[in-house]
Order: C-alpha cells, then structure tokens, then sequence
C-alpha cells in the first residue's frame, strides 16, 4: 500500500458517485483516496489535509455557482501551507477549464471529463517524480499559456470500473437507509437548457453508455446485505427505460432482482421522460420496488416543449403521468415555468398544466426560471442576443417585458420559504410521500395508513389549488405595469396571506406525519415489522 493518501473535496450531502468511482479505482490500485466533504468548516479541512498529507487533492466542480466558494477554499489552504498539487474535475471544470483557470490561479491542473484515469495516472506521475504535463484529458496554464492536452476517449465498458466508494448510508426515512447508483451514463436528447449532450459529445465513443444489469443488481445485493440499505435511488440522466433492444434492460434487471431475491426487500427511484412511460413496463418496475419517479416535464404547451427541444407534446406528458397515477407510482418532476421567452399568456397556460396534473395532490406544485447553464444552446443564444448578464457562475437575463420581471421578483420572494427552503411546504409534502411510500413497503398496513395518505394528499391538493390560484389573481396586476417601479408595498396582504397560508398547510401535513410515525413507533416496539 503507497503511503501517501489522495484527497477529493467534494459535495457529501448525497453520494458523489464521480468522486466514488475515481476514489475505488484508485484504491484498487494501491492508493489510498480519502473524500472530504466541502461544506466542513476551512479550519477543519485544513487540519484533515495537514495530518494526512496527500499526494493530490482534487477538487470536485460540478455546479456552476460554487466556483467562487471554491476558490475562497483553495486560497485559503495555499495561504495555510498546503503545497501539493490541486486538480479539478467535475461538469464545469470540463466544460469552462479555461475560465475556471483564470478564475482559480492556484489550481494546477483541470482533470477534463471522465477523470478515473486520466485521475489515476495524475497520481502515479506526482507519486513517481514524472512529468504529468503530457497526459491526455489534463489542462493548465504553462507560463501563462493555457495547455489543454488531447482528450481520452470515454470508457466504453463502464462495468469495467469497481464499485464506487461511498460515506456511510444515511437514513431516507424510517430508520432506512439510502444509497445513490447509476445503471449508465450519457444521454441522447438534446435540450435547449441541458449541457449533458455538450459534456459527453467532446470524447469519441457513444453518448451513452449503459452497464450490465446483471452488474447493477450484483451493487444492489453487496449494498442490500452488506450496508443494510433499502432504498436506491438512480442517478441517470435518462433511465434506461427504453434502449435500442426495447425494454429488454428492463426485463433483465427486474428478472434479476427476483432471482437474488429482492423484490421485496427494497425500494428504487429513477429520472425519465413522461413518453417513455408505458404500463406494461412500469407495473412491472413498480411490482420489483419502483416507487418514485422524477420525470422531465420542463413546460406544459406544445410550443414550449418544441421551443425547448424536447420532442415531446402536452398529450404524452399527461398520458405517462396518468399511467403513474393508474399504477400509484409517485412522481416529482421539472418544471420551468419561467423562461426568456415566457408571456402571461404562455406562464398561465403552464399554470392551467400544473393544475391539471397537481390539482389532485398527487404531486406537490413546484417551479423554476430556466437559468443559463454554461454551455447549454439556451446559453448561447442569450449571448447572441446580449441578454446575457451577471459573472461566470452566475449569469441570469431580463425578461424581455419588463413587468414580467417585477411579477417574477415577488412571487419568488413570497415563495421563497414554500418552494426552496428544506423545512418549506414543498419538502416537506415529498418527505411525508416518502414516508408513506416506505411505511407501506416496509411495515404492516393497518386501516388508519389509508386514511393519513388521504389527508395528506388533501391537504397538497388544497396547497397546490391555493398556490396557483394566487399566481394566477398577481399576474394580470403585474402585467397591467402598474408595479414596474418596484414598489409592491400595496401588495402586503399577499404576502402576509402566502405566509399564513404556508404554516397552516404545513401544520396539517405534519399532523398527518405524527399519526403516522406514531403507528410506525408500535409497530417497532411490537415488532411488527415484516421486511
């Protein structure tokens, strides 16, 4: 064993499955990598990369809006002594090695898309003294020139990597834990806001790549037996529903589960598109523990969906989600109802959508404005038309109706707690779906589960109607022009009734939750538990 350690700073809060597989390959080949969660005070860090003294520590930038933070954290470690070679990798380092350079001048090199080898053989040439300025995938500034080596070629056989390293599970709810996973990577569609497509099409090799399902059940098991983990939660960009071979993954993979026997020992949730559900397929996912979800709805008119690339219609959209409904599969989904194009007429047209498929309480109401992402088609076009504004990171654009801005600033601002905050009505809503999802897997059904799962979804329902009957009441009082100079303080009573109407909600869901975790606490003392 080399006894020098390698370090990755990374986000922990969920399983960083990048960071995961560089740490187990460079494991199996002798290192020994450590993962450091980012949001850990300086001080702490700081000690950690002191006593530990690592070869490496590789810097995991994925999202675009934390490169300032970073380099505040990698300033700060320079200052304190830390001498060794820092990398980054991640989505945006890939993407924007250039500007992450020029922003981070303490870096020394940028690992560039898929980094398990390009990563590993960074380490073995610091570790042996040898120039690792040659190698493929590697960026960085020479004498103020930025050098950016030729890229590898994506691995085409991802069941070629170990499994990745993971922190100790965390609980998803009940005293169950979870665990992220992939069954690919890649995707074939090309949206207007995602740059998944750009990040991929840079290497030769197909743009997605799909592991063995056999493989994917074998991970399933060693976590089921060995960390005691119930719920998976895929991480795919766009779940293998549907391949070139039709649903023959599908088929596999639950056959799979039911021959290692864990049909009913565990729980999963994927990401797809509503036109890729069937109900052939899901019934069948959802008798092998499928129970949740996340489907890339993005807008609810057809225009919209053409305008986003996404080669879809409203009609699909509905008739999957009314199949998940059918089959009794939640589902949370995407949704932007705010984009650079939007009008009243085209953000109440999306407002009647999320009613139709929300106004039930199947699903909680949520929402987003599209943001720029580096690198996405919506991106560029907004630099073509100079609408682009803000700094690398962060950029933003101006509604091109000016009242439109000012109705998008305050309902976020009233909405902000709702839709954004961990103890929100929004979180709190999926969590009480989750906690019934793994009471009903999980424990003994008694009459009274029904009846709290109604109140529940009564009360989303009632939420979701009040919300965006709200929305609906602001948007012509903003559009009229009338609240253009930014003064909203005659719309006080707005906010006031929003947060009132937020806590009562909440009260009623979390009334609910005690009911339930009451029955949940008998049932552990009498151990009536049976899975």
């Amino acid at each position: 064993m080399n006894t020098h350690p390698v370090a990755f700073i990374a986000f922990k809060q969920f399983d960083n499955l990048g960071v995961g597989y560089m740490a187990s390959v460079l494991s199996e080949a002798g290192y020994e990598p450590m993962i450091i969660d980012f949001n850990e005070r300086k001080k702490e860090i700081l000690k950690i990369l002191k006593n530990q003294k690592p070869l490496v520590v590789g810097f995991s930038v994925i999202f675009q809006n934390h490169i300032y933070e970073f380099k505040e954290l990698i300033s700060y470690l320079r200052r304190a002594g830390v001498n060794c070679h820092f990398t980054a990798g991640g989505n945006y380092a890939s993407l924007r090695y250039e500007e992450l350079l020029k922003i981070i001048p303490s870096l020394d090199s940028v690992v560039r898309f898929e980094g398990e080898y390009t990563f590993l053989e960074l380490v073995k040439c610091i570790y042996n003294g040898a120039d690792w300025k040659k190698i493929k995938s590697i960026a960085f500034m020479n004498d103020g020139n930025l050098i950016a080596n030729p890229l590898r070629p994506l691995e085409k056989n991802l069941d070629s990597f170990p499994f990745p390293k993971r922190s100790p599970l965390k609980e998803y709810a009940l005293d169950k834990k979870f665990a992220t996973i992939l069954a690919g990577r890649g995707c074939i569609h090309n949206c207007l806001f995602c740059n998944v497509r750009e990040f991929y099409q840079q290497l030769s090799g197909p743009k997605k790549r799909i592991r063995r399902p056999e493989i994917v059940v074998e991970e399933i098991e060693l976590l089921h037996h060995e960390e005691d983990c119930s719920v998976f939660l895929f991480q795919d960009d766009d779940f293998p529903v549907r391949t070139e071979e039709g649903s023959e993954w599908i088929k596999t993979f639950c056959r799979e589960l039911e021959r290692k026997n864990l049909t009913d020992k565990i729980m999963w949730k994927i990401n797809c598109r509503p036109d890729e559900i069937d109900h052939y397929s899901f019934a069948m996912m959802k008798n092998h523990g499928l129970f949740l979800v996340f489907l890339g709805i993005e807008d609810g008119t057809d225009i919209g969906l053409k305008r986003l690339n996404k080669h879809m219609t409203v009609a699909k959209s509905l008739k999957g989600i009314n199949i998940l409904k059918k089959l009794e599969i939640g589902f949370d989904y995407g949704f932007m109802l705010f984009q650079p194009t939007s009008t009243y007429g085209s953000v109440c047209d999306n407002l009647d959508f999320l009613r139709e498929i929300c106004g039930d309480g199947y699903s909680a109401v949520t929402f987003l404005k599209m943001l720029p992402y580096f690198e996405t088609r919506i991106e560029k076009q907004l630099r073509e038309e100079g609408r682009l504004k803000g700094k690398p990171g962060f950029l933003d654009y101006d509604f091109r109706d000016e009242s439109m801005n000012h109705y998008y600033d305050f309902v976020t601002d009233c909405l902000i707690d709702w839709l954004r905050d961990s103890d929100g009505l929004l979180n709190i809503a999926k969590w009480a779906r989750n906690y019934i999802s793994v009471f009903s897997c999980y424990f003994e059904l008694t009459p009274e589960i029904p009846l709290i799962s109604k109140d529940i979804k009564n009360t989303i329902s009632e939420c979701n109607l009040y919300l965006l009957d709200k929305m609906k009441e602001l948007a012509p009082l903003f559009e009229s022009g009338k609240y253009n100079s930014g003064n909203y303080k005659d719309l006080n009573s707005y906010r006031e009734d929003i947060n009132m109407k937020h806590d009562h909600f909440i009260e009623q869901i979390n009334n609910s939750m005690v009911r339930l975790m009451s029955i949940a606490d008998r049932q552990i003392k009498s151990k009536l538990v049976f899975r």
